[in-house]
């Protein structure tokens, strides 16, 4: 049996659509005022050559959880890769090479996070004194008792990508 997705009376639906049409120009203005409106975050496991991670003493995050990876908000037009690099260069000074996505997680409030793989290749540590306490390279197995409980799960769900750095494997 045919299903139908009819959607009204004829004329009035073909007039909606007419209307939609000319507003070509328009439409994706129409529809950002209709969606719920989102703020984009990125996160870098960033791992040194040896398989260690690194992570930083945030000054903002909450005591006893202050512990966590590198990261923020992506600036409107900014590709979430290059927002990860931005990120650590500029918590930590140094500069990463952005690889796969290791998480994707929506369903909070108004907020959309994005994770990704990433590798350093250099730079010269100078930390952001507004953001950062403290950062450094910590191996996969003896993480900080204060480290994020979410960023530890996903440190623990990387370990074997962080065993592979300079050619090692597990």
């Amino acid at each position: 049996m045919p299903q139908n997705n009819d959607l009204g009376p004829k004329p009035q639906r073909d007039v909606v659509v007419a209307v939609w049409r000319r507003l070509r120009r328009y439409q994706w203005r129409l529809v950002w005022l209709r969606q719920s409106k989102f703020v984009v975050t990125t996160t870098g496991l960033v791992r040194d050559d040896e398989g260690r991670v690194l992570l930083l003493r945030h000054r903002f995050w909450p005591v006893g959880r202050q512990v966590g990876l590198p990261g923020g908000y992506v600036i409107s037009g900014e590709r979430l890769e290059d927002a990860v690099a931005r990120e650590v260069l500029e918590e930590t000074g140094l500069h990463v090479e952005v690889g796969h996505v290791v998480q994707l997680r929506s369903g909070f409030r108004f907020r959309v996070e994005a994770a990704f793989a990433a590798s350093l290749t250099g730079g010269e540590w100078r930390l952001d004194p507004h953001e950062v306490i403290s950062a450094d390279f910590y191996d996969v197995t003896e993480l900080p008792e204060d480290l994020m409980p979410n960023h530890r799960r996903l440190i623990q769900e990387n370990a074997e990508w962080f065993a592979t750095a300079g050619g090692r494997t597990a």
